[in-house]
């Protein structure tokens, strides 16, 4: 019995060794090739940016007060679907023309009142100068009567010996204190006329303050206040509009790893698009790369200014841009795609007179390609240029365009179909029109 069940287990093994044998001996490799292509190549660096207009004006308010009015938009001088229209969005404004109104009831007040204390501070000293006139003439009397000729260089010797005690010691020092009392009172009156002078022009600035002008020539890209709504101007200034100066010329805010930042430099070339224009590109030229780097999650970016022109107006501000900075460029160089230099053929698919599985790469810019020799595949080495990140620039010794590169093989079967295990087996079409007619 156990001779018997030798007999059928060597029997088995022979049939299935024979089978297997039959079916490699049947079995062909099919190849996916590609051919090297000549062209230009550039290697890029990717980054994700922002389209900002090259200068933003934020129009704010420096007091409290009241809207009172918007300005009209200056289109409807031309246009009457924009008639009686205030500012809005879009609008374009003119450096000077009126934006907000605030109430000026309240600083007009001020500014009367700060008028009134400066007519009053200017007839205060008016009296103040009559009154040192005054006191001016009883202290030059006071010395007379006390005989004092240095206030009266006339008087002789024998006229102040008449004259001495005419007036008691007391009323002499009070009508020269008086006078100098009077003489301080006037510059004290000055000096109150400048305050007042002061305090009047503040108030008259405040007043000026509750028209807001445009300070620049440009498009309003937002608008955040209404009629009747309050603003309160405290440590933070209120903003009212925002104004774009020139859509005409835009930027792009781009945010670059700081792996890549040490490859960008100022007037590089870029190249971008966006999702509102799929189908445009845009180019533009590196202005600036500025040094306040930020960090988010332990990753640390530059942001890197582009600029660009924007006279078709089509670049919206705030649009998302992806962004490819032109690091390098190579025209008419023999390239391959990257999956021609990843692929790594098994030990059994080399050709026999390349024995080896992968030649050694004599340096870190060097790779291998494989060219198919019937059933199997060749090594070249060649020599790595740069990479746009779908394909790769290659040269050395047999490379030439059109050569055919393998990117990987499959088996080949009675159908060059790949089969899905997961899915429905397929009915040729001749057998599902006569399933159709046996139903």
């Amino acid at each position: 019995m156990k001779a018997l069940l030798a007999i059928v287990g060597v029997l088995t093994l022979c049939a299935v060794l024979f089978y297997s044998c039959c079916t490699q001996a049947t079995q062909t490799v099919k190849y996916r090739t590609v051919s090297i292509e000549r062209g230009d190549l550039t290697l890029t660096v990717g980054a994700t940016g922002t389209v900002e207009p090259e200068e933003v004006v934020d129009v704010g308010a420096q007091l409290a007060g009241r809207i009172k009015e918007i300005g009209l938009d200056p289109r409807g001088k031309s246009d009457s679907s924009y008639a009686n229209m205030t500012l809005d969005y879009g609008s374009p404004v003119e450096e000077g023309m009126l934006l907000v109104q605030i109430d000026p009831s309240v600083y007009v007040a001020q500014r009367d009142q700060a008028k009134a204390n400066f007519d009053k501070a200017k007839a205060d000293l008016l009296q103040m100068q009559a009154k040192r006139e005054q006191t001016e003439a009883e202290w030059i009397r006071a010395q007379k009567l006390r005989g004092d000729t240095s206030g009266n260089p006339s008087t002789t010797g024998s006229q102040a010996s008449a004259q001495f005690r005419a007036i008691s010691d007391s009323d002499y020092i009070s009508a020269k204190a008086n006078h100098e009392i009077a003489k301080a009172s006037v510059e004290v009156g000055k000096s109150v006329i400048d305050q007042s002078e002061s305090a009047l022009k503040l108030a008259e600035i405040n007043l000026g303050y509750t028209t807001i002008n445009s300070p620049v020539s440009g498009t309003i890209i937002d608008r955040r206040v209404n009629i009747g709504q309050t603003v309160v101007a405290s440590l933070n200034t209120p903003s009212l509009f925002l104004i774009a100066k020139d859509l005409r010329r835009m930027q792009v805010w781009a945010s670059v790893n700081e792996a890549d930042i040490g490859l960008l430099s100022p007037n590089m070339p870029v190249q971008f698009t966006v999702d509102a224009f799929p189908k445009d590109r845009f180019y533009g030229r590196v202005s600036q790369i500025r040094l306040n780097a930020s960090m988010t999650q332990n990753v640390v970016t530059y942001t890197v200014v582009i600029a660009t022109d924007n006279s078709n107006m089509k670049l919206l501000p705030y649009l998302t841009a992806d962004v490819k900075f032109q690091i390098e460029k190579r025209s008419d160089v023999l390239f391959v795609p990257n999956a021609a230099l990843r692929y790594t053929p098994p030990q059994g698919r080399i050709a026999p007179e390349n024995p080896e599985l992968i030649p050694i790469p004599k340096g870190e810019n060097q790779g291998v390609i494989w060219i198919q020799k019937d059933n199997f595949v060749s090594p070249l080495l060649v020599t790595l240029g740069i990479n746009d990140g779908s394909s790769t620039e290659i040269s050395g010794e047999g490379i030439t365009e059109g050569v055919r590169v393998v990117l990987g093989e499959k088996s080949s079967s009675a159908s060059d179909e790949v089969n899905n295990p997961f899915a429905p087996p397929k009915i040729p079409r001749n057998k599902q029109s006569d399933a159709a007619k046996k139903e």
